[in-house]
């Protein structure tokens, strides 16, 4: 089997699993019970928070374990909506935002909030002076992308920061879902206030995840109840996720430090051979996006036809984002960036892992142009 498709989700790690098991085993009290097994499982879920604040250079209690990336991107938006409304209702986000991001800001205009969805060159990057722009007084919170799922660009999140810093009024959210692991983020000292992350990209488990919360930003939050997690996400603590999510954590970072530049060889020695088939274009930015995502289309092909082809060869790769890929209509990701019709709805996405070698990309490339012939024959 060849995946390519870890954009919409990894493989997880055995030793992530064995963790969760273990976990889910031996300390399956309530963490909140006053017993000692509830309290040795509340010492290693805060023994958890502990290691997830050193890895990412913030404090303890600026650790909120969620269900992942939805969850996270929800509680960020809304929460800060529904807190400071009174203050302002202007948001700013842009138009290439995963669904958990969009949509939640097009549920909030109903709500009365007003969004400004700034637009992207055909690089998928927004104008840094567009964002300044369009900050007013009522702004109170800019969500933005670090790495697009579907193009793999990289937005500007150290400027971006920097731009926030000089509105203490408002809040920085970052959705850092693709970019864990691949390309670095700062926390500390970075004018971001919230940013999420998601396990299950990054070798971990479903329904896993953090959100960081920076110190004395209020949340206004999305489930009420015993508390839990400084009141932001209250329910029983999911004791095991979180030590899984945390060694996911810890591993993929490893890897990071030791081989992305092995992973952007790969994505560059993929994206040359693409660029020089007749007919295909290259959507990715050349240069300056993210290692793991290459974005490519075949106009006059059908995109979900070659998927279905490599399919059977136990080849595996995708359209558009895993949350929209069952939409037959076009990539709204691509439009925003001003692709032309033949390109936003032919468009197919590989996306690589740490795993991934070159001898896959070379037999992915052979058996990509066999399925694009055989359809073109097929068509005549």
């Amino acid at each position: 089997m060849i995946y390519l498709d870890n954009s919409a989700t990894t493989k997880p790690n055995p030793s992530v699993l064995e963790s969760f098991v273990q976990v889910s085993r031996d300390y399956f009290a309530n963490p909140s019970s006053i017993h000692q097994l509830g309290g040795e499982t509340e010492r290693l879920l805060v023994k958890a928070k502990q290691q997830a604040a050193a890895i990412l250079n913030v404090s303890q209690d600026e650790i909120v374990f969620t269900s992942g990336g939805t969850e996270g991107n929800n509680t960020a938006i809304k929460g800060i909506a529904l807190e400071h409304q009174s203050r302002g209702k202007h948001i700013i986000t842009s138009e290439i935002e995963h669904p958990s991001v969009y949509d939640t800001c097009l549920k909030l205009e109903s709500l009365g909030f007003e969004i400004t969805y700034l637009p992207v060159d055909q690089n998928g990057v927004i104008s840094l002076k567009k964002l300044e722009d369009a900050i007013r007084n009522d702004t109170i919170l800019i969500s933005m992308m670090h790495i697009n799922n579907e193009m793999g660009s990289v937005q500007p999140i150290k400027e971006i920061g920097e731009i926030a810093k000089k509105h203490p009024k408002l809040f920085l959210h970052v959705d850092d879902i693709q970019g864990l692991g691949k390309v670095p983020l700062q926390l500390y000292n970075s004018g971001i206030d919230l940013c999420s992350f998601s396990g299950h990209k990054i070798h971990g488990l479903k329904g896993t995840g953090i959100l960081y919360v920076k110190n004395r930003t209020k949340l206004f939050p999305l489930f009420h109840g015993g508390d839990q997690e400084h009141g932001i996400r209250s329910g029983t603590e999911n004791v095991a996720g979180a030590v899984a999510m945390v060694k996911a954590l810890r591993l993929i970072k490893e890897r990071e430090k030791k081989e992305v530049h092995h992973m952007y060889k790969l994505s560059d020695y993929l994206k040359n051979e693409l660029s020089k088939w007749k007919g295909l274009e290259v959507n990715t930015p050349q240069r300056g996006s993210a290692p793991h995502i290459i974005n490519f289309s075949v106009p006059g092909v059908k995109p979900e036809v070659i998927i279905h082809m490599l399919g059977e060869q136990d080849i595996f790769i995708s359209t558009k984002s895993a949350c929209s890929s069952k939409q037959k209509d076009e990539s709204k990701i691509l439009a925003a960036c001003g692709f032309s019709k033949e390109r936003t709805i032919s468009a197919l996405r590989v996306s690589l892992s740490y795993e991934t070698t070159k001898a896959e990309i070379i037999e992915f490339l052979q058996a990509l142009e066999k399925a694009i012939n055989q359809f073109k024959k097929v068509m005549e």
